[in-house]
């Protein structure tokens, strides 16, 4: 085996899975140099340098396993187009194998799951490399009202590879953004709630799928809600982000959400890469109250994305305002339902783990205030004060009010109105209601300030409609190739 600095050029930085494929089809590259790649570029950024703290740690068995995929290629070929992509994936979702699953918390971090995740299967299957577990908010920021995204007391603070300690790098799948930012992976698994992937895609200038809740499984996955949790891919390209949604859609009888995908979830989603698919799309402009409060920097790049969607051929409708947009939203759904779906979860643990219980997790935390409650865990109180049965009419009355108000008489309401293709928000700022309505998103980057801040655009759509928020994307994305890599 060669020394990991033989693979420290960069000569593969910011290649797409299209191209690392290429490669290794070609005998140019394999699977064992890709890895030794991206651990040499882990060694040299993660906790030294800019010191990123995007990794919580490594797959002990990556190379094993590359060597193996490898051998495989050799043999009967590639299993799909992620065979020998190394993927890390955020520190809630179960891998069975010599790495910890822990949210982010100390309370955890000597818990090894029992099984994957199902969509960690499906990687599995698919021939990636599960690479290792980038660091998040903790508790995927479902645990204090004042914790900064990307912090955990596991891991400490994840840095933004645009400006170290000095932009936001979005929460709270932090590290997964950062990390393939700074190509320290091909690509990563986030999860999300309400803007937890496209937060972090938009601040580091990466494309995030925030899929329809149901397409994937949440089987293994430490939970917040039963109603608006979904994993989903960030990567460098909507390319890459459509491979990888694509190997992990699929029914789980272990999530009764996934129910509904059936018929409608596909494993490939790479046949929408259309350049020419903004062409007679129609785009609508939610003005309020998602552009009124944007810093005129950030105005100024979201109004030139604007301009250059319209010259690509969309129809952009401005405004097209969501008549629910400023109704009186809460997190009630988000308070009620943390404690049974953490209680499920917990409950499930070896008998050796320190915790079993949302209370469990709360006297564990009081019990060690240096470590553990740098923020404090208010939110994680407020959850345990409820009943944990959800027959309580706060939790009922918000419940049927986000899926009326975000759904019928909202995203639907508008987009039907103007017989819409997609919504289009800043950054991450149209999260919230499209995570109520369990709608799917997608962030691109478009430009940068003078300070160097990423910016993103979000589209939006309808249930499902993954396939043409793909096409707009992608095509936005070919024509304008605003992504520039960090200079770390």
């Amino acid at each position: 085996m060669a020394d990991l600095q033989a693979f420290s050029h960069e000569d593969w930085m910011e290649a797409t899975i299209y191209d690392l494929q290429a490669a290794m089809a070609a005998g140019r590259l394999t699977a064992v140099e890709l890895t030794a790649t991206y651990m040499a570029r882990v060694a040299r950024f993660n906790h030294q340098g800019p010191a990123l703290n995007a990794v919580l740690e490594l797959n002990p068995d990556a190379m094993h396993i590359a060597a193996a995929l490898d051998e495989e290629r050799q043999s009967r070929g590639p299993r799909s187009l992620l065979h020998g992509i190394p993927v890390l994936v955020k520190d809630n979702i179960d891998t069975a194998d010599k790495t910890h699953t822990s949210a982010g918390s100390l309370a955890l971090a000597d818990r090894y799951a029992a099984a994957d995740a199902f969509l960690v299967r499906r990687l599995r299957a698919a021939g990636a490399v599960m690479f290792g577990k980038a660091n998040m908010t903790e508790w995927a920021n479902f645990m204090s009202d004042h914790m900064p995204s990307g912090y955990s007391s596991r891991g400490g603070q994840v840095q933004n590879p645009y400006g170290p300690g000095t932009f936001d790098v979005g929460g709270s799948s932090s590290g997964s953004g950062a990390a393939v930012a700074a190509n320290l992976a091909a690509a990563a698994v986030g999860t999300e709630t309400s803007g937890s992937i496209l937060s972090p895609a938009s601040q580091n200038s990466i494309v995030g799928i925030k899929p329809t809740v149901g397409l994937i499984s949440r089987s293994g996955i430490i939970p917040i809600s039963f109603s608006q949790d979904t994993a989903g891919p960030m990567a460098r390209t909507v390319a890459d982000a459509a491979i990888l949604l694509g190997a992990m859609t699929g029914e789980d009888l272990d999530d009764p959400a996934t129910g509904a995908s059936r018929g409608r979830a596909l494993r490939d989603y790479t046949v929408f890469l259309d350049p020419n698919g903004l062409k007679g799309a129609r785009i609508g402009i939610p003005r309020e109250p998602f552009y009124t409060e944007l810093p005129p920097e950030k105005q100024a790049i979201i109004d030139a994305a604007v301009r250059q969607l319209q010259d690509l051929g969309a129809v952009v409708v401005d405004p097209a305002e969501i008549p629910t947009a400023s109704a009186d939203w809460d997190i009630n759904v988000l308070v009620y339902e943390f404690k049974p779906a953490l209680n499920a979860f917990l409950g499930r643990l070896d008998p050796t783990a320190p915790i079993h219980s949302l209370q469990d997790l709360i006297s564990y935390n009081a019990a060690r205030p240096e470590t553990m409650l740098k923020y404090g865990q208010a939110l994680l109180e407020k959850a345990e004060a409820t009943s944990g049965t959800l027959t309580e009419a706060a939790y009922i009355d918000s419940r049927l009010n986000d899926v009326r108000r975000a759904r019928d008489e909202g995203i639907d309401a508008v987009m039907q109105k103007h017989n819409l293709d997609a919504l289009l928000f800043p950054n991450n700022w149209g999260a919230g209601i499209a995570a109520k309505a369990g709608y799917p998103s997608i962030t691109v980057p478009s430009g940068y300030t003078p300070a160097g801040e990423p910016v993103g655009i979000t589209l939006t759509g309808m249930a499902y409609s993954e396939p043409t928020l793909i096409r707009l994307a992608y095509a936005y994305e070919q024509a304008t190739r605003h992504r520039v890599p960090p200079a770390l």
